[in-house]
């Protein structure tokens, strides 16, 4: 039995990725990694989304228990956590702007030029992956 079968209520695909990624939270946490450049407990706090820090304490967990983020201490900085996307959180590139669209055309509109303007999605998938990616290989 996989970690995640306790996650679960049922066989349906969309149901049992709701069941991870459908709450209130989760896909906030992977956008303030994703978009922000977010990797501590302190920066998501300070967040304008407000996540109270029980909330966001119980989320980091559990994102790191479905392999979506890892955590590591940094050689110089051995008290705080830093949070990281994984493969499996930055698959979640195209679910994080499909909502940013859709937001946009249906909600309210972006500020971000890039994803308002946006032709491509396939490439401005990649192209936010890989500035993540890049960002966070520095440290």
């Amino acid at each position: 039995m996989s970690i995640l079968d306790k996650f679960f209520r049922c066989n349906c695909p969309v149901t049992s990725a709701l069941d991870i990624v459908g709450d209130k939270w989760t896909l906030v946490v992977i956008k303030l990694m994703l978009l922000e450049q977010k990797k501590t407990f302190k920066e998501f706090s300070e967040s304008d989304e407000s996540i109270a820090p029980s909330i966001l304490s119980n989320r980091l967990k559990t994102l790191e228990k479905i392999g979506f983020i890892t955590k590591q201490k940094l050689p110089d900085n051995q008290k705080t956590n830093h949070y990281f996307l994984t493969e499996k959180g930055l698959s979640l590139t195209p679910v994080i702007i499909e909502l940013a669209l859709w937001s946009h055309h249906n909600i309210k509109p972006v500020d971000n030029q890039d994803l308002a303007n946006v032709k491509d999605k396939t490439e401005l998938h990649l192209a936010i992956i890989e500035r993540y990616k890049s960002k966070t290989a520095t440290l």
